[in-house]
């Protein structure tokens, strides 16, 4: 029985191939060994740069150009995208509160997400039925106050001043209006993209964890995290809200916990809100085989993640999953084979550092591919 359809979704390979880099080579093998076999791709987007890319080279559309804030209140040029015949937006906070937008001048304490506000309201301005929120990549710790403010939402200090929170000034928020948020919101669903747990504060909350790889000292990050703390005193006070404890409410700098405050949105695994997005169940339904995978499948891997968000759905449609991965540790990996992998293939073929083989990961992969494909064709798969 010949290979009638393949699905390429992988993760990216971190540091060595992107997630499309990985499709086009998968693609491309498929093709030689089963010419009119038809192979859709997925890239995997996580939420953080890229992601609206990824959404795009999916499920096709428009990438819109719009002026807004970066991260340090100044006027740039950034983006989001149009997917879906327009209902859809994809919006990557990275595009405009990024690390690699403050490289040389990482400070948590001044950066905002002001921007990410104004990208959500230009989106909801061109009229879409949802909006599609990737937190990743944030220079930011201001607990997505920046992007409410820019939504309308209005922070008072005790002195019954407005103004906006940053990082460093989130500790004197006294008292919220989310009277004033712009209207343009109304009835359009927010999903937020979010791939972590950690809470809004304290030793595993976002300034603790994350605070350090945006230029936090140990001073700032107990400054950043006393903040977050009033800011969410403030919203369980003002608001009716209880964030302390939610999930990935510490995600981006606590925008996690922002995006759920004064958006509405929900909080939802990256792969999920992929796989619901491009209408996976529906494109696996006639599928023969389906290719995923990862930099390195391990025991993290197993908690939810991309390989098993796909395995999970294609065990339910009883189609096979073979995982190509970077490196695979397996003594952790056990239990994949039990939630819907087939077959788990690493692609290196010589014993080498990582230093060394990332410069061969593409032909590695390519490799790996051949020799699936050739079992396959032998087998009568």
């Amino acid at each position: 029985m010949p290979v009638k359809k393949v699905v390429v979704i992988p993760d990216s390979f971190k540091g060595t191939l992107s997630s499309r880099q990985i499709c086009d080579i998968i693609r491309e093998r498929v093709a030689f060994h089963f010419p009119g076999c038809e192979t859709v791709s997925i890239p995997v987007a996580d939420g953080g740069e890229g992601s609206v890319d990824a959404f795009l080279a999916a499920m096709g559309g428009e990438k819109v150009r719009q002026t807004v804030k970066g991260p340090f209140f100044e006027d740039m040029r950034s983006f989001y995208g149009l997917t879906d015949g327009g209902r859809t937006a994809v919006i990557e906070m990275a595009a405009c509160a990024g690390l690699p937008l403050v490289e040389g001048r990482r400070d948590p304490k001044r950066t905002t997400t002001y921007g990410v506000g104004q990208l959500i309201l230009a989106a909801a301005a061109r009229g879409v039925d949802r909006i599609i929120v990737g937190l990743g990549g944030s220079a930011t710790n201001d607990g997505g106050c920046g992007a409410a403010a820019a939504a309308g939402v209005k922070f008072y200090n005790a002195r019954g001043e407005s103004f906006i929170p940053t990082g460093g000034t989130t500790g004197e928020i006294a008292s919220i209006d989310v009277s004033g948020r712009d209207r343009v919101l109304d009835g359009v669903e927010i999903v937020t993209m979010c791939d972590i747990d950690n809470p809004m504060y304290g030793p595993a909350g976002a300034a603790s964890v994350f605070g350090p790889q945006k230029g936090a000292d140990p001073e700032t990050v107990r400054l950043l995290d006393e903040g977050i703390e009033n800011l969410c005193r403030v919203i369980r006070r003002d608001l009716g809200q209880d964030l302390s404890c939610l999930p990935g409410g510490g995600a981006a700098g606590a925008m996690g916990a922002g995006m759920v405050a004064f958006f509405g949105s929900r909080l939802q695994m990256g792969i999920q809100t992929v796989l619901d997005t491009v209408g996976f169940d529906e494109i696996i339904a006639d599928a023969d085989l389906i290719f995923t995978g990862e930099g390195k499948l391990d025991a993290q891997s197993l908690r939810g993640k991309v390989v098993m968000g796909i395995s999970a759905r294609a065990r339910e449609r009883d189609v096979p999953v073979v995982v190509i991965a970077g490196g695979v540790d397996d003594a952790d990996i056990g239990g994949a084979f039990d939630r819907g992998v087939t077959a788990v293939f690493p692609i290196n073929r010589l014993p080498q550092d990582l230093s060394v083989s990332r410069h061969n990961s593409a032909a590695n992969l390519g490799y790996t591919v051949d020799n699936i494909l050739r079992l396959l064709k032998r087998t009568g798969r």
